[in-house]
């Protein structure tokens, strides 16, 4: 009998057309917890179980997953490598996606330094900027290259997304330089919302100020 805790790693799933960006945010979230339970050695985990981690409830996980084909049977679960496997999938995990900096700056040169690219499947290969004392640097093995080559460094190399630390007042102006290009996203780290870009060009906006101010207003508020 085949054992139900091996699926078929080639078995072919469906996506459903118009999946509301609400479960698309939740994707990352089922990876940090599936590799969680990996790191533990987890080898299969209900929705019941999954919904207690996670602070969610079951119901919704079951439509999240069902969203992408589901994944599991009934009656045992989800086989947690098999799941983790196909969200990594899903997000792009080794799918050898490139990145490169605008801005070596502070934020810059901390991005460079994080590790979360590298768990995350994202190979950054260079950071930009207008500065000659920067350009020639490295940060983490990265190269600093003039904003001046920018375009040259585009057309010549396969660039997946731009992430972008510099000044707002910069931010429109080299999102179309970016748009205009073959790069196919921006993770916008400025405080400049870049909805007028021109172009098919996917968006990510990065608000830490909100962060911080949303809890600034639960610790305000908490005993209220």
């Amino acid at each position: 009998m085949k054992d139900k805790e091996i699926l078929n790693s080639n078995e072919d799933y469906a996506i459903k057309e118009n999946i509301s960006p609400a479960v698309i945010k939740r994707l990352p979230r089922y990876f940090r917890y599936l590799r969680i339970l990996m790191r533990e050695g987890k080898t299969r985990i209900s929705s019941a179980e999954l919904s207690k981690r996670m602070n969610i409830t079951a119901s919704q996980i079951r439509q999240d997953l069902n969203c992408f084909g589901g994944f599991g049977q009934q009656g045992y679960g989800y086989n947690v490598s098999y799941l983790y496997a196909r969200i990594c999938e899903l997000l792009g995990v080794g799918a050898g996606l490139q990145a490169v900096i605008i801005g070596a700056g502070n934020l810059g040169r901390a991005l460079a330094k994080n590790e979360m690219f590298e768990k995350r499947g994202v190979d950054v290969v260079a950071i930009f900027d207008n500065n000659p004392e920067l350009v020639g640097q490295k940060v983490n093995e990265i190269p600093i290259i003039h904003i001046d080559e920018f375009e040259r460094y585009a057309a010549t190399h396969t660039i997946d997304m731009a992430v972008l630390t510099l000044p707002k007042e910069y931010a429109l102006e080299m999102a179309q330089r970016i748009a205009d290009t073959d790069i196919s996203g921006i993770w916008n780290f400025t405080s400049q919302e870049l909805d007028s870009v021109e172009g098919d060009i996917i968006v990510e906006n990065v608000h830490l100020g909100d962060s911080l101010m949303t809890l600034n207003y639960l610790i305000a508020n908490k005993d209220k």
